[in-house]
This record gives structure tokens, sequence and C-alpha cells, in this order.
């Protein structure tokens, strides 16, 4: 598994955003700043099925922060 650093940079070299479940690239995204923009699935021990399904219900949402410049984050919870 690549470490953090190395995802995050990967990610904003190509415009990518990061979808986790890991605190890391959220500390990231705090002290750093976009880009890469984070989803963060915050206290997701649930199955893969219910984050697919989180993920596709928050779409609209999802896509609206992508486009904010000022963001870096967004929490998703089910």
């Amino acid at each position: 598994m690549a470490p953090d650093a190395a995802v995050w940079e990967y990610a904003r070299a190509h415009g990518f955003a990061i979808i986790t479940a890991d605190a890391d690239f959220y500390e990231l995204a705090i002290t750093q700043g976009p880009p890469p923009k984070i989803i963060w699935l915050r206290g997701c021990d649930y199955p893969t099925s219910v984050a697919e399904r989180l993920i596709r219900g928050q779409a609209v949402r999802i896509a609206e922060f992508l486009d904010d410049e000022d963001r870096a984050v967004l929490i998703l919870r089910p």
C-alpha cells in the first residue's frame, strides 16, 4: 500500500479527489489545503456496499463540493 503522502501527491498531480475512511487524509487536507479534495467516509466501519450507496446517494452534494474551490473536505456519514 502506498504511503498517504504518495497517494496525496499523485491525486494532486493528476487532478483527482480522494474518497477515504482514513482520518490522516483529513489532517493533510486541513493542513495543506486542496488540491486534492477529500471525501471522508467518517466512522466507516460498514461494508463496501453501504459505502457505495452512501456515495451514490450523495452524488449531487459531492458534485457541488468538487466544484467549490474554497472547500477542502466533505464529510459523509451513513
